[in-house]
This record gives structure tokens, C-alpha cells and sequence, in this order.
């Protein structure tokens, strides 16, 4: 299968889509979540959705630079997995903001962000040993309750007993996920959910997936695990859009910094923070964490690319 590139995409005049492989949300500058940043768009869903699969990582990020406004550099991002576009992707923006900090050059790096008709601030600062600390901020988390519907189609999916769930939300960042809390760090490492079943439950009440975690020490640190089959994930080694809705879904309980473990479960431990704050325009939640660029490569006509 060929990739094709949009007509504002750098490889439209047959060069290819330069690509960099980005270890999102490091845990003690190792693990993350390996991320396919390209600079570009491929010209179909039908392409973008095949650039995981070429580059072998859950999520591919497209990068289009669109000027400049009030100083800032303007970008636009664009999400895909194997299963089609996304609108929006935590630590897919992590990733990007790594790259563009980079292509920057200096050592702090502030764009303006434009993902699927929403607009916000991404940060990133680069450190001395090749780590970006990258960061974005959102207003636009909404929270509700879950139904008893929706609790009867899910639980039984992750093989969770009513009993064994505190709180149970659903979360919008993007596409709406069920939030779940278990008691310990035990309970959330024996999970084993019956992928096809939480697919179906997911698909019939329009969830991105379900992000289960433990309850936040004093200190605010805790684990959770994203099991998304949905979109073509079974379990995301980092999620930083849904630890940003747990964020916001803690602040009400005046828990307003958190740190969440992920990705242990896969042998790639990664780590997210998240926190919320209040500004004169309302609250706004802040996620991000520390990334690294491990590979660059071009991605040509349906091969793996060539070392770039």
C-alpha cells in the first residue's frame, strides 16, 4: 500500500513524510509509549490509519505548520490509529510538542494548538540530556456520572463485580471513556477484561474506552491502565487525555496535582502529571510529561521508510 501526502504535506512532491519516533511520558527517562510524530497528512483516513501498522506504534501523530499568531507558532495536529482518525490524543501531543521543540531549537519552546476545532497551549522545555518535558493545557473536560446502563455494559466486560468499583464517570476529552476506581494497585495489575466483550459494550454507548485506576496516595500518585480495543488499543502504555479527566474528576474532591503510573502491565512503564488550577477564565487542567526523539526516519510508499 502506498502513502500518499496531502497537498500540504512536505512529501507531496514525492519525497516522503519525514518521521520521528517519540518515547512519550518516560518513567526516570526510560519506557514511554513509542509515537509515530510525522510532518504532514497522508492523503486518506485509509493511509493514515496503515501508518501505525508500517512504523509499529499504537498512535501516529500529523504535524501541519499554520503560521504564526500573536508570536506564537500556530500547528494544527491531526491523530490515527489502526482503527481511523482520532479526534484527539494526550500523548500524542506530548509527542508532537517534543518534535517541534526540537525543529525549534531553543531551549523553551510555546505553540498554539488546533486539534479537531479546539484551540489551547502546548509548552516544552528541552533539558541538556535529550529529554523534552512537554506539556499542554485544556478547558474543555466534561464530566458526568455513569448510568447504571452503562456500568451493567462495562463491568461485566472488565470482569469487575459492582462491589469492586468506587466511582464510576464518564469523562469527554476527545471521545467520551468510562473512569473507574478500584482499591489498590494489586487489584488494578490483576485486571484482565474480556477484550471483544468491553469492544462491543464501548461500541453500543460510544466509549473510547475504559481507564481504570487506583486511588491517589497522599502525595497524589497513582496507576491506572486504559484498555481501549475500540480503537484498535487493546491496553495504551500512557493515556495522558484520560489523566486529565481524572485530574479534573479529582480536583472536586480538592486533589489538584496529581501523578499517575501506566503501562507497567506491557514492560514499558510510563508516567503522566496532571494537575487542575483556576484562572479568571475558569479551570484548566494541565498534562504532560517527559519525552525523548529515539528515531527519525521517511516513510515511503508502503515500505518502513529509509533512515532519515
Amino acid at each position: 500500500m502506498s502513502i500518499g501526502a496531502g497537498p500540504d504535506s512536505p512529501g507531496s512532491s514525492g519525497r516522503g513524510l519525514p518521521v520521528e519516533i517519540v518515547d512519550a511520558c518516560l518513567r526516570g527517562g526510560g519506557g514511554g509509549s513509542p509515537t509515530a510524530v510525522l510532518r504532514g497528512v497522508p492523503a486518506s483516513e485509509a493511509e493514515r490509519r496503515r501508518v501505525p501498522v508500517l512504523l509499529g506504534t499504537s498512535h501516529a501523530v500529523f504535524v501541519c505548520d499554520e503560521g504564526r499568531e500573536d508570536g506564537l507558532p500556530v500547528v494544527s495536529l491531526h491523530f490515527a490509529t489502526v482503527e481511523g482518525d482520532l479526534a484527539a490524543c494526550g500523548h500524542g501531543t506530548v509527542a508532537a510538542l517534543t518534535v517541534l521543540a526540537e525543529r525549534a531549537g531553543a531551549r523553551s519552546f510555546q505553540a498554539v494548538l488546533r486539534v479537531a476545532g479546539t484551540t489551547f497551549t502546548g509548552r516544552a522545555v528541552r533539558n541538556h540530556d535529550g529529554l523534552v518535558e512537554a506539556r499542554f493545557e485544556t478547558d474543555s473536560i466534561a464530566l458526568r456520572a455513569a448510568t447504571p446502563a452503562e456500568r451493567n455494559s462495562v463491568l461485566p466486560a472488565m470482569g469487575l463485580a459492582p462491589g469492586a468499583v468506587g466511582e464510576a464517570c464518564v469523562a469527554t476529552l476527545g471521545r467520551p471513556r468510562m473512569l473507574l476506581s478500584v482499591a489498590s494497585r494489586l487489584e488494578l495489575a490483576a485486571l484482565v477484561p474480556d477484550l471483544d466483550r468491553l469492544r462491543d459494550a464501548c461500541d453500543r454507548i460510544g466509549l473510547l474506552g475504559c481507564y481504570v485506576y487506583c486511588e491517589p496516595n497522599a502525595d497524589g500518585h497513582a496507576a491506572a491502565r486504559l484498555f481501549a480495543p475500540s480503537i484498535g488499543v487493546p491496553e495504551d502504555i500512557a493515556n495522558a487525555n484520560s489523566t486529565a479527566c481524572l485530574a479534573a474528576r479529582l480536583a472536586h474532591r480538592g486533589i489538584t496535582s496529581i501523578t499517575v503510573d501506566m503501562g507497567d502491565s506491557l514492560g514499558h512503564p510510563a508516567t503522566i502529571t496532571a494537575g487542575r488550577t483556576s484562572t479568571p477564565t475558569g479551570p484548566l487542567v494541565h498534562v504532560g510529561g517527559t519525552a525523548r526523539i529515539v528515531r527519525r526516519l521517511t516513510l515511503n510508499g508502503g515500505e518502513k521508510g529509509s533512515a532519515g
